[in-house]
């Protein structure tokens, strides 16, 4: 772990890791047994679907509930070795049919969230339901009304239990999707310690950032960073975007969706893996180059002697206190390149970007601009 930001970061095991399934496929294999009920009489279970790349899981039901003109299924969402915070979270379908020519009607039950803002793949007013689980469960309906000669009008209803809750753990507030939970998944398959679903969400807050109108948003490393960004230019939370390590994820993203104005804020051993070239920043993905800590030194000047003690040195924080004792603005070389290899990223894409090197405290050691 670098020793700059203060967040705790999930590290991933060295054992082998089980998959698990997305909240869209369990939504979807809810909404089957579900309907199948209505059409039949009787819960599959366990009940089996299709995933977009073929594969069939079979999910066993964990609730059901069948009466005249509506039927309930459940299902526990099981994410493998993954950290996500719904694993565990029990994933309901409630499915009732419709008028003739009403057609297939998404809502948004307990614990699955409202979207309020633009720039989101689901439009303003409608259920936080992605348009995979979407077309997913639609198949689901489409194959099964026609199986039974009626029409495929039906209201599909999803909640996730305690939903509300987990969603402030997640990005959804500052997305503007307000009073639960999104239905993700593009695959249907967790794949345990992904980086894709933090990019994902990295790529969805500035698209929301840019519908709402913002010029200017922020890419922090860390929780204790971004506050201190934040508060230095009052940016709004939905302008600050948790790039976190993937300063690659952020940036390239930026290169064909720009944002005028964008501020890169992190601790100085993180930053100064991007200064050297790094668009990962994670602990085990980059590392800090002490020769290239101490030539950076000795081009401010440093005494002979210093570099070698930079090559000794255990963390990116040692450096930076052994450059202080000589007064070296080291913080400053490391803002000055970690903006000009962010530029480079972008490849002139028109945002302007300016770079914030914070200590572990959140106090400014040097800004870029």
């Amino acid at each position: 772990m670098d020793a700059d930001e203060t967040e705790i970061r999930l590290e991933k095991p060295a054992t082998a890791l089980r998959r698990g399934w997305t909240t869209g496929a369990c939504a979807t294999a809810a909404t089957k047994a579900a309907l199948t009920a209505l059409l039949t009489g009787t819960f599959p279970d366990p009940v089996e679907i299709t995933l977009p790349k073929g594969e069939q899981p079979a999910f066993p039901l964990a609730r059901e509930n069948l009466s005249t003109e509506q039927a309930m299924a459940g299902i526990i969402k099981d994410a493998g070795d993954d950290p996500d915070v719904t694993h565990g979270a029990l994933v309901i379908a409630s499915v009732r049919r419709l008028p003739e020519a009403a057609g297939i009607i998404f809502r948004a039950g307990d614990g699955v969230g409202m979207v309020t803002k633009a720039g989101l793949p689901v439009a303003v007013g409608e259920p936080a339901i992605n348009p995979v689980p979407r077309q997913m469960m639609t198949e689901v309906v489409t194959t099964l009304c026609q199986e039974h000669g009626v029409s495929p009008d039906v209201e599909i209803e999803i909640a996730i239990g305690n939903g509300a809750e987990l969603a402030l753990q997640t990005w959804n507030p500052r997305l503007g999707i307000v009073g639960g939970l999104s239905v993700l998944g593009t695959t249907g398959v967790v794949h345990p310690f992904s980086c894709s679903s933090w990019i994902h969400s990295i790529h969805r807050g500035i698209d929301v950032a840019r519908a709402e109108g913002y010029a200017h948003v922020l890419g922090a490393t860390g929780s204790t960073s971004e506050k201190t960004a934040q508060d230095f230019y009052k940016l709004p939370d939905i302008a600050c975007l948790d790039m976190g390590d993937f300063a690659g994820g952020l940036l390239k993203y930026l290169r064909f969706h720009p944002v005028p104005r964008l501020t890169i804020a992190g601790g100085f051993a993180k930053l100064t893996k991007l200064a050297q070239g790094a668009l990962d920043l994670h602990s085990g993905r980059s590392q800090v180059d002490m020769v290239w800590l101490a030539d950076r030194a000795m081009a401010l000047g440093a005494h002979v002697d210093l570099r070698q003690r930079i090559l000794c040195a255990n963390t990116a924080m040692e450096v930076l206190e052994l450059t202080r004792e000589q007064g070296l603005d080291l913080p400053g070389a490391i803002a000055a390149e970690a903006r000009t290899m962010a530029l480079e990223t972008l490849r002139g894409a028109p945002v302007e970007v300016d770079v914030m090197v914070m200590d572990r405290a959140g106090k400014l050691l040097a800004h870029a601009r």
